[in-house]
């Protein structure tokens, strides 16, 4: 039977925005049995600022959403390779109960286009170019129960009149503008770190190169020269084995530098300074060098109420430590949907609103005290001369090198784990929540 029009706009739940969150709150959603509304103000496919590296946490979400990674396009990658202080290691992803042993490398202009098209083969109903503006509120009680949204053009521009879109829980996934949240007085919180990255691609032979490759420290001129200067920040080089590589850096706002640098002249710094045959020159570019912040340690609270929940980079939950984001933007988004699942099983009213908010208790007990001791590295690292003196004398120690990934990366197994995993664990768990 076909839906009148407004059945079209009516759904158990309404996910806005159909970035990596989006996406897959929306498949286990509509694999839970719900019917769910999909709103993506953009068409696909479409860029998004991004590194493209996947680690091992990003993979096991995408196993879970049952994509095939052998199909030609994913890069498979072994580990991170780091670079600094005059030395370079090579550490493995750690083999895990938990977690594959991989990480992956693939566009965002391929990647959110692949996550949205199964949530649709799962019954999930995208609506691009559907720009959401604002919540729908029930006049009694405040709870959101809907949205208001227009038409894009081509060109980005709202077209034609506000139409309205129910449903009884609304995810916003809407990413580092968190529009939804802030039109319901929901602001960032300043004492959360934040940070900045800028990226681009060249055409370059590195662009099959089956390791993540991070550099710790980052020159104005050849590096410990005379004269040179110490930037703040990291670099990365990840090849998107399509003939060419994903080159970027990100700086945090604990650092004495955040927002008085010109980010794009301290990645062209840095570029300048490696090998010319890698091609990382001005004619070897390929599109813009483009930024986008990073809200990290849950910077936007609260996670639930009045029938929204955040998801992603909405709810602040890039990982302080490395800067990831893809990864707790689509587990957070998986618990949104079980949450939301449990809940809609329930009668109307106060047993199913019970089941809701558990959901900001569930993303405290995942991240709370892991994302507390990342502000505490990310007060540290933005002092360069910290990171020079880390990455001098402890990137030659292996040991510590392969702790350091665990936690940095947030790879252990939570029960039955080697000795680093139930330090780093009892560390999380230990710390107060974020």
């Amino acid at each position: 039977m076909s839906r009148t029009t407004a059945d079209e706009r009516q759904a158990d739940v309404i996910v806005v925005g159909a970035g990596p969150a989006g996406s897959t709150a929306a498949y286990h959603l509509a694999r839970g049995g719900l019917d769910v509304l999909l709103l993506e103000k953009t068409v696909f496919p479409r860029e998004k600022v991004c590194g493209d590296g996947l680690t091992p946490r990003a993979v096991r979400s995408l196993i879970r959403m049952g994509l095939d990674l052998d199909e030609p396009g994913w890069v498979k990658n072994h580990g991170l390779r780091i670079v600094g202080g005059g030395h370079q290691i090579e550490l493995p992803w750690p083999d895990l109960a938990s977690y594959p042993s991989f990480g992956l490398v693939r566009t965002r202009l391929d990647f959110d286009d692949i996550l949205a098209r199964q949530a649709v083969k799962e019954g999930a109903r995208l609506h691009e170019r559907t720009a959401v503006t604002g919540p729908v509120k029930d006049d009694r009680t405040g709870r959101v129960v809907g949205v208001t949204a227009r038409t894009m053009d081509d060109a980005g521009r709202k077209t034609g009149d506000e139409r309205e879109f129910r449903a009884p829980v609304v995810i916003a996934a809407d990413g580092n503008s968190a529009r939804l949240a802030l039109s319901m007085g929901w602001t960032k919180r300043d004492d959360r770190p934040m940070g900045v990255a800028v990226r681009t691609y060249y055409t370059s032979p590195r662009h099959d190169d089956d390791w993540l490759e991070s550099w710790l420290e980052l020159w104005d001129g050849a590096p410990g020269a005379p004269g040179s200067q110490l930037l703040p920040g990291y670099g990365w080089i990840f090849g998107v084995g399509d003939g060419t590589a994903n080159v970027g850096l990100g700086i945090l706002n604990t650092s004495s530098a955040f927002g008085k640098v010109d980010y794009k002249d301290v990645l062209r710094s840095w570029l300048d300074n490696t090998p010319e045959e890698w091609g990382f020159r001005e004619p070897n570019r390929v599109g813009e060098v483009r930024g986008a912040a990073l809200p990290m340690g849950f910077n936007r609270k609260p996670h639930y109420a009045d029938g929204l929940l955040l998801a992603g980079d909405a709810g602040g939950m890039v990982n302080p430590f490395n800067g990831e984001g893809i990864a707790y933007a689509m587990e957070s988004a998986e618990l949104a949907a079980d949450v939301i699942v449990q809940a809609m099983r329930r009668p109307k009213g106060a047993a199913r609103e019970l089941a809701l908010r558990a959901y900001p208790a569930a993303l405290d007990q995942a991240y709370g005290g892991y994302y507390t001791l990342g502000r505490i590295f990310a007060s540290m690292i933005g002092n360069p001369h910290v990171m020079k003196y880390g990455t001098r004398y402890g990137l030659p120690r292996k040991t510590l090198m392969r702790f350091t990934l665990k936690l940095l990366a947030n790879l252990t197994d939570p029960r039955g784990g080697d000795s680093m995993d139930r330090v780093i664990n009892a560390m999380s768990k230990m710390a107060p929540v974020a």
